[in-house]
């Protein structure tokens, strides 16, 4: 089909055509997920509901082009891409409902794992799957490939926990499998899908050779092929289409929504790290350790263990370890109190005694010690692909066998990786369920790997079912073991399987070649190339763990997006493809880099810690024409003037008339570009005061002796203070002088303040050398102000603490946030505070990634009775001033948090960063400010 026809086809199935995207960067961007199979859509529509999925349902039907369901999109196993029409049902689909006490939760596809527990927290309660990447895999995502976890085994995944959903079919119904009259509906609507459903139920029931494979198949995980047994377990039509849906990876309809039972939270844990001298030691160990009601084993083989002793914030008892055949079991239980917990340790104790060990390997309940050996854990799949060498490609393969044969398998696996030249390949899992993944690398496109690869995988099949095991225990079967759904359930079995897709989907166009094929070689096209490109873009497994986290998410692109178009222009310039490379350079600079915060939050949720920022900031270099670059370098050294100035400018702007600065401000903006022009609105406040003048004596005559130097934010001085009933407050930088004094902490003020900046400007402009004549002078005068790093520099934005931590590494000089400080030193010598009764708070992206949320909690709760984090929080992305040159990021980065602010309400609000403060006023309505003005503001007298 002509693709303007198509398109022309797409608009015509939603209300709004601008959600069907074409342009290059989208289809490029949004295309891959974390899978080895790159396939690039011919459209990207973005659905507003489940009667536009049922739309889009119909029009490829009736046009035969393919159309492939995408939420979270880290899939393994090929199953979220194509070269048809991909439907985004993540951005639209978000909605949650608690219900009966957290004992019961109806959630959209959208949502994420993550989300939804920490709803769910709160009463006591999580989501019965438990994935690795909780963080960015979403409810839809699970049900389409029954994922299950660490935990969850067989007994808490989707298909057990799951009550009924809301389905969109291949035409376009909607049902409701829960409702009183979902039967008759589907009975009258779709009378031969009704007729058909029951008809292999009998057909399966009447069968006992059909009978004793389901049995055996589904003892362990298993996600290989359709549920089968949906027609052992359901009777009625709307609960055989329930299970159905679980695992059948879109290709038999979309849930538009699901109502599941949740399980309950187990809050106590106890965790040890269990070192044994080789991999098949450790599976030995396994039949014992299952007897002690462990909740998880999770098994890491050497290389496993080498790669994660290359990570941040390794286990110590890893950190130690001279890795050179061992392997381990991560072995935690779980319990609902103390003595549950204390019970199950106790009675393991013999068994753990007896074990052969490397090592001791005691059983830890501290909560930070089991963070790090869980953040190892989780982050295994993307820390082991990132050691890869640079330009392969990553493959991970998911089986599961009965647990008394998992040792052999292992060790059968191995000689495979040898025998099939996979030196690098790695073991790991959860060995509880006799569940591991193994990973091997190459460059798959080339033909010699490629027929290496084939031939590999042929055998492992055979090696797997030879021990009665499946191919596919979690990641669902996709694309990588749809050629070998047939080998793995026989004939009888597999007919069933294909007599179901016929009936759900009569056209065949829902994610063709994914889960039933009979292309016995899908499994070997379409492998992904990853070129060599640039640091943060070689390091990246496109997981996704970042997009959650991104403030330009649900706006323009995600970290994962902007690195896959830079690996799609790579491989249209190595093609020689230059109007390609042209189309994705035009529109990377808005999506990509324009609308980038830059703050760093996809660094803190992946596991290698990719900035995507600091590859956008030096995209931003390159950005500057030569008069720009030479303006900020000036700037550098004349900075109380550029300060003086800017806070004129916006009580200027705040006194005149508002249409008069719109329309003065619109013509500056078209004539320099949106990218130098700030936008103003009403919103904003007046012009500070300089450093200086609020300083007084402290800058011109500070004491001889001083137990902190103070070096207040230049962005309170740029922007006024919080307005509170009409009022304007004191300020963050009196605050923190009042509350000081109030407690006998003696400050200096350096004396070049108004001059003076932590160099962030500069950093997240990509302006290197303004940045380097900033950080001359800053570093002349604090270590000046501080004897050269005698007493801590405190300063009273996390934005700013966070630029001087990096300006002053060094130097010898200590930075210390204003939280910090007055939460350790001051609050303790201050009365208690007059407390409001709700504090809602928004904590920052800097205060997140310098771990101060702790401290912003403990000055929280000295102002306020109830203290109140939203559970939507995310950055703000007003990012220095990105906010004002772009606010619509702002808008799109605010509007989950701002919704649920909106719902809880509170007495006062307040954050940790003025121009963070500044996006959540815009975003709500609400007056934020530093939570030290409110402390200040609440003392008595």
């Amino acid at each position: 089909m002509p693709r303007e026809t198509l398109l022309a086809e797409l608009a015509g199935a939603v209300t709004e055509p601008a959600r069907v995207r074409s342009r290059a960067l989208d289809v490029h961007a949004l295309g891959p997920d974390a899978s080895h199979f790159q396939l690039t859509p011919q459209a990207v529509v973005v659905a507003r509901d489940a009667a536009e999925v049922g739309a889009l349902f119909r029009t490829s039907a009736r046009t035969g082009v393919p159309v492939t369901l995408r939420s979270g999109g880290t899939s393994l196993s090929g199953q979220g891409v194509t070269d048809g029409v991909l439907v985004d049902v993540r951005q639209h689909f978000t909605d949650l409902t608690v219900l009966d006490g957290g004992a019961r939760v109806r959630v959209q596809p959208g949502v994420t794992v993550r989300r939804l527990n920490a709803h769910l927290a709160a009463y006591g309660r999580k989501f019965g799957p438990d994935p690795a990447s909780e963080i960015a895999c979403t409810v839809g995502g699970v049900i389409a490939d029954n994922s299950s976890g660490m935990a969850c085994g067989t007994t808490e995944n989707s298909y057990r926990t799951l009550e009924s959903l809301v389905v969109v079919l291949a035409s376009g119904t909607v049902v409701d499998t829960g409702a009183p009259d979902a039967d008759a509906l589907l009975r009258a609507r779709e009378p031969d899908l009704h007729a058909g459903l029951l008809r292999l139920r009998d057909r399966v029931r009447a069968n006992p050779s059909s009978l004793a494979t389901i049995e055996q198949q589904y003892a362990m995980k298993n996600t290989m092929g359709y549920g089968l047994n949906s027609f052992v377990d359901a009777d009625t039509v709307p609960e055989l289409l329930t299970r159905l849906m679980v695992g059948s990876e879109g290709t038999l309809g979309f849930v538009a929504e699901a109502t599941f039972r949740t399980v309950p939270l187990r809050p106590h844990a106890a965790s040890a790290l269990l070192v044994f001298d080789d991999l098949a030691t450790a599976n030995r160990s396994l039949p014992a350790l299952v007897g002690t009601g462990a909740a998880t084993l999770e098994l890491m083989d050497a290389v496993s263990l080498r790669v994660g002793q290359s990570l941040a914030e390794v286990p110590p008892e890893l950190a130690a370890l001279d890795v050179d055949r061992q392997a381990a079991l991560l072995l935690e239980y779980q319990a609902d109190d103390p003595d549950q917990l204390a019970a199950l340790t106790a009675d393991a104790a013999p068994v753990l005694a007896d074990l052969a060990l490397a090592g001791p390997a005691p059983l830890t309940t501290d909560a930070r010690a089991r963070a790090a050996l869980w953040k190892l854990r989780k982050g295994l799949f993307t820390a082991v692909s990132w050691a890869r060498p640079s330009g392969t490609t990553a493959l991970l393969e998911d089986i599961a066998v009965p647990v008394p044969a998992l040792a052999e398998t292992c060790t059968a696996l191995t000689a495979l990786f040898e025998e099939y030249r996979y030196g690098d390949s790695v073991i790991f899992g959860h060995a509880r369920d006799g569940n591991v993944h193994f990973m091997i690398t190459d460059r798959f496109a080339e033909p010699e790997p490629l027929r290496r690869y084939a031939a590999f995988t042929e055998a492992m099949v055979d090696l797997v079912l030879g021990h009665g095991g499946t191919l596919k225990a979690e990641h669902g079967t996709g694309r990588v073991m749809a050629p070998f759904v047939r080998r793995q359930f026989g004939e009888e079995l597999y007919e069933v399987m294909r007599e179901t897709k016929r009936l759900l989907d009569p056209a065949g166009t829902l994610n063709p070649g994914v889960l039933l094929t009979d292309d016995d070689e899908v499994h070997l096209r379409h492998i992904k190339v990853t070129p060599t490109v640039e640091e943060e873009v070689d390091r990246c497994v496109e997981c996704g763990y970042c997009e959650p986290v991104c403030p330009s998410r649900d706006l323009t692109t995600t970290p994962r997006q902007r690195i896959v178009v830079r690996r799609a222009r790579a491989r249209a310039r190595a093609a020689g493809d230059d109007a390609l490379v042209a189309e994705l350079d035009d529109q990377y600079a808005y999506d990509a880099v324009q609308t980038c915060a830059a703050d760093g939050m996809c660094q803190t949720a992946c596991p290698v810690l990719i900035n995507t920022g600091d590859l956008v900031k030096r995209l931003r270099t390159d950005d500057h024409p030569a008069p720009e670059r030479a303006a900020w370098r000036t700037a550098a050294g004349h900075w109380d003037t550029v300060g003086r100035l800017g806070s004129t400018a916006l009580s200027v702007a705040g006194a005149a008339p508002g249409p008069v600065v719109r329309g003065l401000n619109r013509v500056a903006r078209a004539v320099a570009g949106a990218e130098t022009v700030p936008l103003w609105s009403p919103e904003l406040p007046a012009g500070g005061t300089a450093r200086s003048t609020v300083a007084g004596e402290l800058a011109r005559r500070p004491g001889p002796v001083v137990d902190a130097v103070f070096l207040p934010s230049c962005t309170g001085a740029l922007f006024g203070p919080a307005e509170v009933d009409g009022r304007p407050t004191p300020g963050v930088q009196w605050s923190v002088q009042e509350l000081c004094a109030r407690a006998g902490v003696r400050l200096a003020v350096p004396s070049t303040v108004d001059g003076l900046c932590c160099g962030t400007p500069w950093t997240s402009k990509g302006l290197p050398e303004g940045h380097a004549a900033m950080v001359a002078r800053l570093q002349l005068a604090v270590r000046a102000a501080t004897s050269d790093g005698a007493v801590p520099l405190v300063c009273d934005a996390t934005s700013c603490t966070e630029g001087l931590r990096h300006a002053l590494e060094g130097t010898g000089v200590e930075v210390v946030d204003a939280l910090t400080f007055v939460a350790d030193v001051v609050l303790p010598r201050l009365p208690e505070a007059d407390r409001v009764a709700r504090l809602t708070v928004h904590p920052t992206c800097s205060s997140r990634r310098l771990g101060l949320d702790a401290d912003l909690a403990r000055v929280a709760s000295a102002v306020a009775e109830d203290v109140h984090v939203p559970v939507d929080w995310g950055c703000c992305a007003f990012a220095g001033d990105r906010g004002l040159l772009h606010p619509e990021l702002t808008a799109a980065a605010t509007a989950p948090e701002a919704a649920e602010v909106a719902r809880v309400g509170g007495d006062a609000y307040a954050s940790c960063n003025r121009t963070c403060e500044l996006g959540m006023t815009r975003a709500t309505g609400a007056s934020y400010q530093h939570v030290l003005e409110l402390l200040a503001a609440r003392l008595p007298g």
